[in-house]
């Protein structure tokens, strides 16, 4: 019987793991920068029924308007001199977002006026306002 021997330079053959390493963290970090973060208002309003309401995709910047004119941005709750720099600051970062104005029904329709036209200022032009369809 002849055992095998191994010469002391012979290297012993295995899986090289670097290039599917490499292909995962490419894939993560693709899927990372392709990810549509949404901005969050952080409160619940009950939106006012409308007739001509459309299911439509959410925006990626939700402002809410509280019934007693509060607004509130990203879990926070700001002031009307704070949104056109807040809204100025999101859109240079993501210039295609879009913003959804959730009012109160029970909201001064003056304090939404002067939100849109803030964040008309700020230079977002894609601008919704929420409501529900009746029944809904």
């Amino acid at each position: 019987m002849h055992s095998r021997r191994h010469a002391p330079d012979e290297e012993h053959t295995g899986i090289d793991l670097a290039p599917m390493l490499d292909f995962t963290v490419n894939l993560l970090i693709f899927f990372i920068i392709t990810t549509s973060f949404i901005k969050e208002a952080g409160i619940t309003v009950f939106k006012p029924e409308a007739v001509t309401a459309e299911g439509r995709e959410s925006g990626n910047l939700l402002i809410a308007i509280r019934e007693n004119g509060d607004i509130w941005m990203d879990r926070l709750r700001v002031d009307m001199r704070d949104v056109r720099p807040l809204m100025e600051r999101l859109h240079i970062e993501r210039p295609d977002d879009t913003v959804v104005i959730i009012a109160d029904r029970e909201s001064n329709a003056g304090v939404v006026a002067e939100v849109m036209d803030e964040v008309r200022l700020a230079g977002i032009t894609t601008i919704s306002i929420a409501a529900d369809p009746p029944g809904g």
